[in-house]
């Protein structure tokens, strides 16, 4: 799963997601560009609500990962 952040979203929105995920069991690779941050989140995630993430502060778009059978 990737979960982009809005354009220049604050730090304390970016932690506030990241503390999400970590209280949740996942590990995160984050990934910060000029403008936005894309954290991507390892660990099984069929559990995660995707609507949940989008409503955090700071989030623009969570993406789903499919996996391959």
């Amino acid at each position: 799963m990737l979960i982009i952040t809005k354009k220049n979203a604050p730090e304390d929105a970016l932690d506030a997601i990241k503390e999400y995920l970590i209280n949740h069991g996942f590990d995160i690779h984050q990934s910060t560009g000029a403008n936005r941050t894309i954290i991507g989140v390892i660990g099984d995630t069929d559990a995660l609500d995707e609507r949940e993430i989008e409503a955090l502060p700071g989030v623009s778009q969570v993406v789903r990962i499919k996996k391959d059978d």
